[in-house]
């Protein structure tokens, strides 16, 4: 079924009368009470469809942010928005410490696509708490303390996930983070047999590094991890929190690789936007927890989980998974097209797998992003020079040529007035 279809089967009220009259309000109230931690763009999104948004203008843009890889079934839904007005009118919370049918119809569902031996889950809230849980999990089950993450990492900004990400920026502030954490070079297997050893409790690692620009690792990269985990009884971690839920064109990154870890640990769009994030274990790792060690309040709720069933049947029913890696080859290649004609001389790299896509330029991102909202783009950046693609698996091939024509126009444009400021230069050098 096409998304407009979808669309038109659930249509969620609109604003009411009079909304935009409080629009610079609002965004006072934003400005002077949320702990700016943020950085923040000059548009404020009230609705969205789809791979669309629209801001409080009514302007529409095509969003290749994706609320940082969370809206990958797409903006509002339809089938999620239903679970959720259903499940809320019967029941919105429910505590681990009861059963409940939301809960066991989601969780006969997901065992269904979690890879082989990992049939035991902890429900929690988001990427950054999932993480945290799979440390405690690993050391818990070795007995050993020393954890070896990898340069490049992210895993989240809470106590334990922060220690093991790599970015000194969001280290440095909050140091000293939890001891017994060492990183090993992204990529690099002789490093990693020097870095892993029996006192290895964990070995935690994304099968696609997000957050530092969309690296993909060697062929054999992560099959050679899971071979020194077995060799040293460590606990091998996938974090998935990016790359999973078909954004690569598999239901997990790992799978294009075909390893399987020991923990894995998703979030973001899983429940279809909706906050929610699970960490995935063999039997012999559950098995070695104790009632009240590891629990979540919110974890698993009855609403969560109708919205995370709901938003994998869509995954599966509309065939997203086909669609990422299609889609995403497109994408990819057009991407390319424009590089090579014209704009080889401001872009280094183009890389990526399925809809999980980066453009390393040889400029700082920022001039890029901002005239993207003039062309009606929200993009996202990972670092200082490159563009990350997440958008929902929904976008279609219209909207994908699109927003490489406007992102052609984009660089061309700071290219014309980089060739400009040059000839001023000159110009004012001769005289």
């Amino acid at each position: 079924m096409h998304w407009l279809e979808l669309e038109q089967s659930y249509q969620p009220k609109t604003h009411a009368p009079g909304h935009r009259r409080v629009r610079k309000k609002l965004s006072e109230i934003e400005d002077q009470h949320i702990i700016p931690t943020y950085q923040k763009f000059p548009i404020k999104v009230v609705k969205g469809s789809g791979a669309l948004l629209w801001d409080d203008q009514d302007r529409e843009y095509i969003d290749l942010s994706g609320g940082y890889g969370v809206a990958i079934i797409g903006h509002a839904n339809p089938f999620v928005a239903r679970a959720l007005s259903d499940q809320s009118r019967k029941l919105v919370t429910c505590h681990g410490s009861l059963y409940n049918d939301a809960r066991e119809a989601y969780l006969s569902e997901l065992v269904k696509v979690l890879p082989k031996g990992l049939d035991h889950v902890y429900f929690c809230n988001s990427g950054a708490e999932a993480n945290e849980a799979a440390i405690k999990f690993a050391r818990k089950k070795t007995g050993r303390k020393e954890i070896v993450a990898f340069t490049g990492s992210y895993h989240g900004k809470t106590y334990g996930a922060l220690s093991a990400t790599w970015n000194q920026k969001y280290r440095k502030p909050f140091e000293p983070l939890l001891e017994g954490v060492r990183f090993s070079p992204f990529g690099n297997l002789e490093k990693a047999d020097q870095s892993i050893s029996s006192e290895t409790a964990a070995i935690i690692v994304e099968p696609i590094q997000g957050e530092s620009g969309i690296h993909l690792p060697p062929e054999n990269f992560l099959p050679h991890l899971r071979d020194l985990a077995d060799s040293t009884g460590s606990v091998l971690i996938f974090d998935e929190v990016q790359s999973g839920f078909g954004r690569t064109g598999s239901m997990w990154a790992c799978e294009n690789w075909n390893v399987a870890p020991d923990i894995l640990t998703a979030s973001k769009g899983i429940a279809g936007g909706v906050p929610f994030g699970f960490t995935a274990v063999r039997a012999d790792i559950s098995s070695s927890l104790k009632p009240g060690e590891q629990t979540s309040t919110f974890g698993g709720n009855a609403l969560s989980c109708a919205a995370a069933l709901a938003a994998l049947s869509f995954l599966q029913d509309e065939h997203l998974l086909e669609k990422a890696r299609e889609n995403g080859s497109y994408f990819i290649q057009k991407l390319e097209s424009i590089v090579h004609a014209r704009h080889h001389g401001l872009v280094r790299e183009v890389r990526g797998k399925g809809l999980m896509i980066a453009v390393e330029l040889k400029i700082p991102v920022k001039d890029v992003i901002n005239l993207g909202f003039k062309h009606n783009l929200i993009l996202l950046y990972a670092g200082l020079n490159i563009l990350r693609f997440l958008p929902p698996l929904v976008i279609t091939r219209d909207q994908v040529d699109k927003v490489v024509s406007s992102l052609d126009s984009i660089l061309t444009s700071i290219e014309s007035q980089a060739n400009g400021a040059n000839l001023e230069n000159r110009l004012q050098a001769e005289a």
